[in-house]
């Protein structure tokens, strides 16, 4: 049986005009299934974490976008007894973009239900406060992560995905950011080694696949099964240097500019000399001076085209 997790909001109310175009192709092909609709933030944790609790196989099926993904996969108590199906309906994309899933619909949920093939894909935890978040595309803090802050409350985004530009409202608000944001001293250890200081970090990273904020391919090398995270740090006062290697990260033609530093590890442990924005796949989390990201020992299994 498939169990579809529909954001109806998800790109200003896309979610549920979508589900009404699937919901008669499960019918007429005669598919067991069962739906469930969010309601509020973090409802489909909620949903999800009931769902899983009994520690029996399950095939769950994602209609909406990054953070609808974030949740489900914090909702989710046993990675290894899941199986993971993604229909993307949000703004930024980036883990279907990183999946090469398809955009439309229909043809992801036919590969859904063909079913024919799985890849194992890590999940990412995110330590902060004696809490901890999971992630499956990133997590950040400083300018990137001021950034999705950001975007939760625009009336941008709103906009766009009305008329259709969603990917673009991570672009606009990034220079509107740009102007606000001040670098920091970030201190970085890589898997308990020496820790590595930067006196003018404007943002860090930790990606566990290339992708992030609708298309910038932070880290062009990271792959999202190979049991590494790959960590992005920009260490610059220069906000011209930032808003010239913008347009270069789209196309991984920033990594070679000497304030881009790109690391690969298992664990990265960021702490930086005041709180600043934080994020767990476009998630807020609120101001943090000290984050650890890591691996969780399970991956999950997604169904893909090939």
């Amino acid at each position: 049986m498939y169990t579809f997790i529909i954001n109806p909001y998800s790109r200003s109310g896309r979610g549920q005009e979508i589900w009404i175009r699937l919901e008669p192709i499960l019918k007429t092909r005669g598919i067991d299934y069962e739906a469930h609709f969010t309601k509020y933030q973090k409802h489909a944790a909620a949903i999800v974490r009931e769902i899983t609790s009994d520690a029996q196989p399950h095939t769950l099926v994602i209609l909406g976008g990054d953070g609808t993904i974030n949740e489900v996969i914090n909702g989710i108590r046993h990675f290894d007894k899941v199986t993971l199906g993604y229909i993307p309906t949000g703004s930024s994309n980036d883990f279907s973009r990183a999946q090469r899933l398809p955009k439309d619909p229909v043809k992801a949920l036919n590969i859904i239900l063909d079913g024919k093939h799985l890849r194992p894909v890590d999940i990412g935890i995110m330590n902060y406060q004696q809490k901890k978040r999971n992630f499956i595309v990133s997590t950040g803090i400083g300018f990137d992560a001021a950034v999705c802050h950001q975007a939760v409350i625009s009336k941008m985004k709103v906009l766009l995905n009305h008329l259709k530009l969603g990917k673009l409202t991570y672009v606009g608000i990034a220079l509107n950011r740009l102007i606000f944001s001040k670098s920091c001293r970030l201190t970085l250890t890589l898997d308990d080694q020496t820790p590595v200081t930067f006196n003018d970090a404007f943002f860090a990273t930790a990606m566990n696949h290339c992708y992030e904020g609708g298309g910038f391919k932070f880290c062009p090398a990271a792959k999202p099964d190979d049991r590494y995270l790959d960590v992005i740090v920009v260490d610059t006062n220069s906000k011209l240097k930032v808003l010239v290697l913008l347009p270069a990260v789209f196309f991984g033609l920033h990594t070679k500019a000497r304030c881009v530093h790109i690391f690969t590890c298992r664990t990265a442990v960021f702490e930086t000399d005041r709180a600043l924005a934080v994020h767990c796949d476009g998630e807020p989390v609120f101001l943090q001076r000290h984050i650890k990201a890591s691996l969780a020992e399970k991956q999950i299994n997604l169904i893909t085209k090939h």
